[in-house]
């Protein structure tokens, strides 16, 4: 036997048209936007502007292939500046320090990683740099 309509939802038990507006609105088969019969169609340009996260990510990145964030001597400086110890101990975790600057005071740096001038100029303000 030929189905000639879905069955209703259970939900809208009761209401006439359960979303469609007046009665007069989805009348017959022109009420699909022009995409047949697969009816509505999904809003995805919403969904990749407003709800990223919502979007299925496949797969994952294995530990050693995480791209670490970065951060600047520069940075540094001003987060010691805020500081009153006179070696100040600063972590970052998943992070490469970069030598872009100069470091005003000494500190002990804890970081993923630090580039080669980043390492001297450290050092040459009297600080020590600890890889994690």
């Amino acid at each position: 036997m030929v189905v000639r309509k879905e069955k209703r939802s259970r939900k809208h038990l009761g209401a006439r048209r359960w979303g469609k507006g007046n009665i007069k609105n989805a009348r017959g088969k022109g009420d699909r936007g022009g995409v047949g019969r697969g009816g509505k169609k999904h809003k995805w340009t919403y969904m990749t502007a407003k709800t990223p996260e919502l979007i299925r990510h496949v797969g994952f990145v294995p530990w050693h292939r995480k791209r670490l964030k970065e951060i600047s001597l520069t940075k540094i400086s001003r987060m010691l500046e805020d500081t009153k110890e006179e070696k100040a101990i600063l972590e970052f975790r998943d992070c490469k320090v970069l030598g872009n600057g100069s470091l005003s005071r000494a500190a002990v740096i804890k970081a993923s990683g630090f580039s080669e001038s980043a390492l001297e100029k450290i050092k040459s303000a009297g600080g020590e740099a600890v890889k994690i």
